[in-house]
Parts: C-alpha cells; structure tokens; sequence
C-alpha cells in the first residue's frame, strides 16, 4: 500500500501516512486537533482546510459555498493520493478551551455557592493508607508473610477479608524485608472487603493521592486529592478528546459502531484523562504510582465509553445501557497511567441520559436531603434537570444539542481563546462591542455569547420573536447566499481575517436549542402536576451556568422566569461529588441510595414534550404569560 507525506502548516509539521488515510486522521497524527460536529461524515462542514500542494481526493461533503469557493475542502472527507501541503486556518482548530476548574467566580448575578463538601459526613476515604511495624519471623513465629501482614492489618480495619492481587503479593517477601517489617499499605475498602492497592517500605502514607474526575461530553476535569488530609492538591481540565469523532453523544454512540470506534472512543478518553495525570504530577512533583484510586462522574454514555462498554442499544428504543450499576475495575483494566492496581469507581447512571454526573450533582449539593422543592438543572449539549426534595425525586433528560457548544453555528465554537462570550449592540447605529475569552482577537462566538447575542438582537429590534431580521438600515444586516446574516465584527478586527456573523439560520438553531431545555423543565413539572411558582429553588450545575448571563438566559425563554434570588449556580458538582465520594465511604453509599431513590420520565413517551417543544420556538415562548418580566 502507498504511503504519503502531509505537512501541515503554519506548524510545518509532516507525518506519513497510508492510502485511505483521511487528512483530518493525519492531523490527528500531527498533534493537531480539527473541530468537528459530526463524527466525520462530512455534514458539519468544521473541519474545511486548504490543500496548497499535492493531488487529492475529495469526497465533497456539507461545506459552505463561501469556503468552497476560496478553495477550502473538509479534512474528513478528503484522502492525500501524493505527498500534499496542507494548510489550517485557525478557525478550523481544536484548540485548548477555557475549562471549568475553580470556584466563586462572578458573570454576570450569577455567583458560584461554595458547597462544605464533607458537612454531615465523617473524614472516611474509600482508599487509606496504614503504617504497620510488624514482629520479623523467627523459628517459632514462622506464620507467612501474608498471614503476618493480614494479622496486624485487621487491627486497623473493620473488615475481615483483605484482598491482595497477585502483582503485589510477588513482591511481598522482598518488600517487607528490605523495609525491615516496616511499610505502608494502601488499601481500597468496598463492597464489604478491603483490597491491598499497594504496600511501600516506611512511613509513606502522607504520599497518597486519590482523582477525582469529571468525564463530560465537551470537557475532563480532574481534582488531585491528598488522600491523607483530603485536601484539593492541584486542578486541571481540557476538552475531552472523543470531539473529534463528534461533538454530542448520539454522534459518537454512531461512530462506536464503525470498525474500531469503540476502541478508538475508549483510547480518546483514556488519553485525556492520562494527558490530565501526566500535567498534575509534573506539576505538583508526585509519583504516578502513589495515585491510588480514582472516582469518575459522567453521563450514561461517557460513562460507557470511559470503561469501553458498547453504548449502542442506548440510542435505540428502548433505549437501554449495559449497566447502570458500573462495577469498580482496576487502573489496568483501563490503561490509566497511575497505580496498575489502584481501584476506579464510577457514579452509577440512573438511565440511557441521566447518568452518574446528575447523581453526583445531587449527592453534593444535599437537595436529596433538603425541605425545600428544588429544580437542579445542567446545561450542555444534553439539558439533564432534577426535580424534589427529600421526599421524592424525579429526573429527565432532553437533547439540546451542540448549539450552546458552538455547534451547528457558523462562527461557533467553544469557549477558547478569542471566543466572544459578550457583546453590546448600540440600539441606534447598531454598532456591536465584544468581550472574548482571555482577551484574544475574535475568532468566533462560544455559548454565552450566543445567549448574549440572540437577547441583544431581540433588544434593540433587529430580530423578531421568531428569530427572523427584521429590516433596518446598517451595512452589518445583509444577505449571502444562504440567507440574510449580522455582522458582529468585521474582518480586519477578527483573528481570522473574515467577518464574523451570525445568521439567521444560526439563531433558528439556537432557538431550538433553548427550547428544548425549557420545554423539559415544563414536561418534568407536568408529569408531578406541578406549578413553577412551587419551585423554591434553582441550581444551575456545569461549566456552561459559569459564563451564563441570568437576565439574557430568563429573557430568550431558556430558563423561567422567577425571582433571581431563587437561582444559584453551584459550579461543576460532577466532579464535587466524585470529590466528596473519595473522601467518605458513606457518601459513596448515598449516592447508590440516591440513584435508587430517583424516578426517570422518558420525555419520547407521549406527547407533553413535543408540545412544549413547539411552544417554545419563540423569543421568550408562545405564551407571554410565563415571562411576565419580559419585554413583549
């Protein structure tokens, strides 16, 4: 089989790859990732670059006659038939992305609650370490190492049956005598036993470290914890690198049923979750080795794919997981670059769409335990909201879509450098002000500012309650071939050298998007025969309630429109509660009891939520009456 060169530039990269290979797999090769919505089947359009040099195939695929014209192709869809040169513009890019990592940071009235994580639970890990001095052997006292070890560890445990894997155990003999009888040994205490992770010569136990990790759809977030004292040693996140075989879960359950796609999804997250390892321990100059378990949150289908489950019967009616109870597994079994034997738990899921990053949420923020009626709510490419208190639960997922990740918008993109995530448009000359993330010149528009954007349009009249422009005089509002489109900046500003738009097709999408969430939160107090006003609080969970602007979310129909003081933004609680989980036994164990305790309301069942659906396919909604703060 041939083989080619495809040099990437700016970076002047070049990697070698076999016929068949698609330019978007040689990127990839490259280090360098391409945005993509659609698992590579060439219907996003995300992924266009130019080939400067060299003979190609082009399989076509949903590109823009603007891109089309100027000589652009889809990376995915095209395959090199020579040596080629290739070069990426910088909106084509996956660059690294702003990611929720820390707390009590203030957009717009929103504020992040600080949540006493342990308050009402004793300081009890799942995985501790203790150090033994045990009595050497002699002629007389000639027990094995094994039963001398296991003898003086039952002292410090309330179990009985201590569990050694067969990896530790043939270094035992040798490990105790060059420690003079004296070590640490880190154990994992679960389902009634304890389990040997590690035994390490002398007093070690102060260098135990556990993970607590965040899988979402968009991003990985992972909390060093030291085991010892419980608290937070370092924080780091990136954007989950499945993205680049689709940006939402339906297009990645699709890709897991290619030849290899599983496999392919499995090693992507594995990578990034590794790829967070590598930076942490750097960082913080620990050993790999001495992390010694961790606790995962995620939804159903990262959850799957995280452990390599198939998450192909999800997606079918009637939509059903492998597991929901996810067994503890070893870092071996999924190749984590940390302790061979250190056990990894994950949040069980509740169904196909409510996985163990809702359960986690509700774990930490005590609404399980709480008198007050409370709606929790995370916004991402799936709207997954809890309602209850301590008496009842009950849950529902609905499909927003990547829109409020930047998907299916022209110019949309994460929350990475240069995104614009607010604007101001001037309600007389139209003229638009941007804020973008970390300062960059424009490149494109995240989520918030999408959010933004759709609200401030509406404001000042240049759109109507359906999201179609309405005509004004200002050389920003004009028609490409696609339909009419505003420009938020004009080229010469912009760190891609092109207007950036925004069109009506976009606000459509946007509109969809937000509709589905509302109409989720309105299908879910239905099911209960309950009222909005009985709601006494919202909690607004992910990284996405972060960077949301309150007003301009209530005044599109997103969100309802009650008091502001009943709403609070509670930070990632995905990863709160993997945090909580690993400092308390007994939390872990709530959280079981909690997944038990939830009801599921599939939303496909009946018609409740496709009518709610389409009444919300207006700016706020069809009907006014439910956003009485709302201009008309």
């Amino acid at each position: 089989m041939s083989k080619f060169a495809v040099t990437f530039f700016p970076e002047n990269i070049t990697v070698e790859v076999e016929e068949g290979v698609s330019i978007k797999q040689a990127a990839a090769l490259a280090g360098i990732e391409l945005k993509s919505t659609c698992g590579e089947v060439g219907t996003c359009g995300r992924c266009a670059v130019k080939v400067i040099g060299g003979d190609i195939k082009n399989l076509g695929g949903n590109l823009s006659s603007r891109l089309r014209n100027s000589g652009h192709v889809l990376a995915c869809r095209t395959f090199p038939e020579s040596d080629i040169k290739v070069e990426i513009p910088a909106e084509s890019r996956l660059d690294e992305h702003q990611v929720l990592v820390s707390t009590s940071r203030e957009k717009g009235i929103l504020v992040e609650r600080e949540l006493d994580l342990l308050e009402g639970y004793d300081f009890d890990p799942i995985c501790r370490s203790v150090y033994l001095e045990l009595p050497p052997p002699t002629i007389t006292e000639n027990a094995s190492d094994l039963t001398r070890l296991t003898a003086e560890l039952r002292k410090h445990l309330e179990h009985k049956e201590i569990r050694i894997p067969l990896s530790v155990l043939r270094n035992l003999a040798v490990t105790l005598r060059e420690a003079d009888w004296k070590v640490s040994v880190t154990l994992a205490c679960f389902n009634g036993s304890a389990h040997i992770v590690s035994i390490e010569a002398g007093d070690t136990t102060s260098d135990q470290y556990g993970l607590a990790v965040d899988i979402g759809t968009t991003t990985v977030v992972a909390y060093l914890l030291n085991l010892k004292t419980g608290s937070v040693v370092g924080k780091a996140g990136t954007y989950n690198k499945q993205a680049r075989f689709g940006d939402d879960v339906i297009s990645r359950m699709i890709y897991a049923n290619e030849p290899n796609g599983l496999e392919d999804l499995h090693k992507a997250v594995i990578g990034t979750v590794n790829e967070l390892i590598d930076k942490l321990v750097k960082e913080h100059k620990i050993k790999s080795s001495n992390i010694q378990t961790v606790m995962s949150a995620g939804n159903s289908v990262m959850a799957h794919l995280f452990l390599g489950l198939t998450p192909k019967y999800i997606r079918l009616d009637p939509y059903i997981p492998t597991a929901a109870d996810l067994p503890p597994v070893t870092a071996r079994d999924l190749g984590l670059a940390i302790n061979p034997e250190a056990w990894v738990f994950s949040f069980s899921a509740l169904a196909s769409y409510v996985g163990g990053d809702i359960v986690s949420g509700v774990l930490c923020t005590r609404m399980s335990e709480a008198d007050e009626m409370t709606l929790f709510i995370d916004i991402g490419t799936n709207g997954e909201m809890v309602l209850g208190n301590r008496d009842f639960l009950v849950t529902c997922a609905c499909s927003a879509g990547p829109a409020f990740e930047g998907g299916g918008i022209t110019f949309g993109m994460r929350a990475m450098k240069g995104a614009i995530e607010r604007l101001s448009i001037d309600p007389e000359t139209y003229e638009v002000s941007v804020e973008t993330v970390a300062n960059g010149k424009p490149v494109g528009i995240c989520g918030s500012g999408l959010i933004d954007c759709i609200a401030k349009l509406r404001d000042v009249g240049l759109i109507d309650r359906t999201g179609q422009f309405q005509p004004v005089s200002s050389d920003r509002l004009r028609q490409n071939e696609e339909g009419p489109e505003f420009v938020l900046v004009w080229g010469k500003d912009t760190g891609v050298g092109k207007d950036i738009v925004i069109t009506e097709a976009d606000i459509k999408n946007l509109i969809r998007s937000k509709g589905a969430v509302y109409a989720g939160i309105r299908s879910l107090l239905q099911m209960v025969s309950m009222d909005m006003e009985a709601i006494d609080k919202i909690l607004i969970a992910g990284g996405f309630g972060n960077y949301l602007n309150l007003s301009d979310a209530i005044s599109i129909g997103l969100l309802p429109d009650l008091p502001v003081e009943k709403y609070e933004f509670v930070g990632n609680t995905s990863v709160k509660g993997a945090q909580l989980a690993l400092l308390s036994r007994q939390a872990y164990q709530d959280a079981v009891e909690i997944g038990r305790k939830m009801t599921y309301i599939e939303l496909s069942v009946g018609t409740t939520f496709m009518d709610e659906f389409v009444s919300a396919l207006f700016l706020p909604h069809t009907d006014l009456s439910l956003f009485p703060s709302v201009p008309a």
